[in-house]
């Protein structure tokens, strides 16, 4: 072979071997970039995953799998508020209905807070099946409707609260509107914005709507609050060291505290965790908090005619307006419902 051959050969091997390498960085590159859409597909892929994956199909029940506790706890409280709220409201119904000729002021809001108890309470079943089976989203705007029924109860509650407020702290100006068509306007403002507040949260799609429940909440409860110990002040006051003389006022005085108690017992949850939503984990908020705070919210459907049920004067409604000291006792039995 001549010294030519040679050297071409040589730079034959050199220009090949350059080559070889060029090859190879150029498939590294390729497969750089195949791995890189891989990523970003399968990125994707998870990200869309709610239209047609596992997490849509779940129900609450299985979402909440590592803390189902307080969701069984919760579900225990809807049937109560079944078995016991529905009987508890119907009888009240009927109570006021046979009592409607020595009737109270506060009748008419303690009526339509039963009936917007009685069909609240009627929601377990399908909320169990919501919970546990189902995974179709048509069932949600049922029961969101109906949670929208029972967020605006608070808003009865303190019409009741404002009306015997009234006819405690202030008799004489609740003696002059002692006649019913304000009432019956006020119930039926009341309704109005119920049933607007369950529509929009029916529709489920009206950014920070559930700031309202929380402003609406908090307004309430503070209301409530301030009229219920008003009504305690004044009680306390109009006989001091003579509670032997005036047993109602006694008895008033007691039943006012429990009342109270149990404001506080159904709606301190939600107000006190709510307003912190964002401090908590989506997680903890969905399956723990939310669960504890409506729990004891809703189980007022049972509690508040259970209490109005347990006066002692069952068979009679007394008058508010009077002067004697039934009038006192009237207030006090009128407003636990």
């Amino acid at each position: 072979m001549s010294c030519h051959s040679h050297d071409e050969l040589h730079t034959a091997l050199k220009t090949s071997g350059t080559s070889d390498r060029g090859w190879s960085e150029h498939t590294e590159r390729t497969m750089e970039i195949i791995e890189l859409f891989r990523y970003i597909n399968s990125s994707l892929l998870i990200s869309h995953r709610p239209l047609n994956a596992s997490p849509v199909e779940q129900t609450v029940y299985a979402s909440c799998a590592h803390m189902p506790t307080v969701i069984i706890f919760y579900l225990v409280l809807q049937f109560i508020n079944m078995f016991l709220g529905i009987p508890a409201n119907i009888m009240v119904l009927w109570l006021i209905h046979k009592n409607k000729g020595d009737s109270s002021t506060s009748d008419i809001f303690i009526v339509q807070l039963a009936v917007l108890d009685t069909f609240f309470c009627l929601t377990p079943p399908l909320e169990l099946a919501n919970i546990v089976y189902l995974t179709s989203n048509s069932t949600w705007y049922v029961l969101r409707f109906f949670y929208g029924i029972k967020d605006s109860s608070p808003l009865f509650l303190s019409c009741i609260c404002l009306d015997r407020y009234m006819a405690v702290c202030h008799p004489i100006t609740f003696t002059e509107l002692k006649d019913q068509r304000h009432r019956s306007v006020c119930a039926g403002a009341v309704w109005l914005v119920t049933l607007v507040y369950a529509a929009a949260k029916c529709a489920g799609n009206i950014p920070n709507f559930e700031k309202v429940f929380t402003v609406m909440i908090l307004a309430a409860f503070a209301f409530m609050l301030f009229c219920n110990i008003s009504i305690l002040w004044a009680l306390r006051q109009s006989a001091p060291g003579r509670d032997e003389r005036h047993p109602f006022k006694k008895k008033a005085f007691k039943m006012v505290i429990i009342i109270l108690a149990i404001i506080v017992f159904n709606y301190f949850p939600p107000v006190a965790l709510f307003p912190f939503q964002e401090y908590f984990s989506p997680d903890v908020f969905h399956c723990y908090i939310h669960y504890i705070a409506f729990g004891f919210m809703d189980i007022s459907s049972s509690i508040q005619p259970v209490l109005y049920l347990s006066r002692d004067k069952l068979h009679k409604v007394p008058s508010c307006c009077s002067k004697n000291t039934e009038s006192t006792d009237d207030p006090v039995f009128t407003v636990s419902h």
